[in-house]
């Protein structure tokens, strides 16, 4: 399995209700008991919950379907069925979830949303002895539990720290971490060494911050070049950048024309990203002679342009300059009035609601038999346990088709009084009711 996953696609799924039961109190010398069908459980749901302990969504990286316990049915003498286990995910604080068919977000794991139902199950059933009345003392119908509902989600982790480093790959971005914090990455000198955001806690004196050593970021990486574009979503929560650039250009780059190719990357993915307070760690300068140094810091200033950017020397090897460096962010987070971004939730769980795993209901007339049709496997279920010869369950079933838009859609479709509408085997002259 994959050390870092940042996305993620699965299929989640709430319980269904449990249906209530029919059935009838049965006793030595009782012979007509009366209706004693319980009700059905709940179903369970599918709730979201921030682990501290992950940093990655590998759990989740194969995909597959996540499902929350059906409720119980009803029972004989009463008996009300058990509601269902509910499923609980946990994810890493920052992750986002969407729907997949939209993209539009779900909920986003951060700040206050520690704990987050997406799915709620099913409601259980009512039991017929529910429906007992004067005139109807004997019922024979009882209510279906409600439906689950099941959705695609896409996970995508956006990680939450005060400061993001930035550049491009090796300039010594994991290794200056590494000085500053009690994070303990990954560092060799290859390209692409680091594939994870390493997030680590800095303090100093009073003050205290996080610290993400976003990956190597290249030209192109807005437009998906390299592995840039993957990780640019980090950067979105933080608060300032520190721009770490290699100012001995020891891989033959100009440490001042990488600085321009970042930013315009930054600029090209937007979200703000350049937008974002900077400060520019012009590293390895113990690499440089004095004279050089003057040299490089001033092309830094010149190409930072006008942003009021501050350059400052260090050398995570060594450590210099690694206290004025400090010092310069916690003044930068003092100044900003950004706070971490936590995204607002763009559809509900009422919505989702709607979307029941049994299917569309379908309204056509079918032209042979000059009858209107109504089909799908919800009405079919529950017609089987509704009985349509007594008042109350033909009540019930009347404000079924009401719930559903289904008298709508047979208006939609023409249908006028006298006509006919048949339901699995289930035919009915239709009267329009004001």
């Amino acid at each position: 399995m994959p050390d870092f996953v940042d996305r993620a696609r699965i299929f989640i799924r709430s319980g269904k209700g449990g249906d209530g039961h029919v059935s009838f109190y049965r006793e030595k010398f009782v012979a007509n008991g009366g209706p004693d069908g319980g009700d059905g459980g709940k179903g369970g749901d599918v709730i979201f919950v921030v682990d501290e302990g992950l940093n990655t969504l590998a759990d989740y990286h194969y995909g597959g379907r996540y499902k929350a316990e059906n409720g119980q049915d009803g029972g004989r003498k009463r008996c009300t069925g058990k509601s269902g286990k509910d499923i609980e995910l946990k994810v890493p604080e920052g992750t986002v979830v969407r729907e997949a068919a939209t993209g539009r977000i779900i909920v986003d794991m951060s700040g206050e949303n520690r704990r987050v139902t997406v799915l709620k199950g099913g409601r259980g059933g009512t039991g017929n002895m529910h429906y007992a009345t004067s005139t109807m003392q004997a019922p024979r119908y009882a209510k279906p539990g409600g439906e689950a509902t099941e959705v695609e989600v896409l996970l995508e982790l956006k990680v939450i720290a005060d400061v993001g480093l930035v550049g491009f790959p090796n300039v010594g971005k994991s290794t200056l971490l590494s000085r500053v914090s009690g994070a303990r990455p990954k560092i060799a000198n290859y390209h692409f060494t680091t594939l994870t955001p390493n997030l680590g806690v800095v303090k100093l004196d009073d003050d205290s911050f996080v610290m993400a050593d976003i990956p190597g970021l290249i030209e192109g990486a807005s437009d998906g070049a390299g592995l840039g574009k993957e990780f640019l979503r980090h950067i979105e929560r933080t608060r300032i950048l520190v721009h770490v650039v290699d100012a001995a250009g020891t891989e033959g780059r100009d440490p001042a024309e990488d600085l321009k190719i970042i930013n315009g990357e930054l600029s090209s993915y937007g979200a703000g990203l350049e937008e974002l307070p900077q400060i520019i760690a012009a590293n390895k300068i113990e690499l440089l002679a004095p004279d050089a140094r003057e040299e490089v810091l001033q092309a830094l200033k010149e190409a930072a342009g006008d942003g009021g950017c501050r350059v400052v020397p260090i050398s995570a090897v060594t450590g210099e300059g690694i206290g004025e460096l400090l010092h310069a962010v916690i003044l930068a987070l003092k100044e900003t009035d950004r706070t971490p971004v936590v995204f607002e939730a763009e559809v509900d769980s009422d919505e989702l609601q709607a979307k029941e795993v049994s299917g569309e209901i379908e309204v056509w007339y079918d032209e042979k038999a000059k009858e209107y049709v109504v089909e799908g496997t919800k009405i079919e279920r529950m017609l089987g346990y509704t009985n349509l010869e007594s008042e109350k369950g033909f009540a019930f079933f009347q404000q079924f088709l009401k719930d559903n838009d289904i008298l709508t859609r047979l208006d939609g479709l023409g249908i006028e009084d006298g006509d006919t509408v048949r339901l699995y085997g289930h035919s009915f002259t239709y009267y329009h009711n004001d």
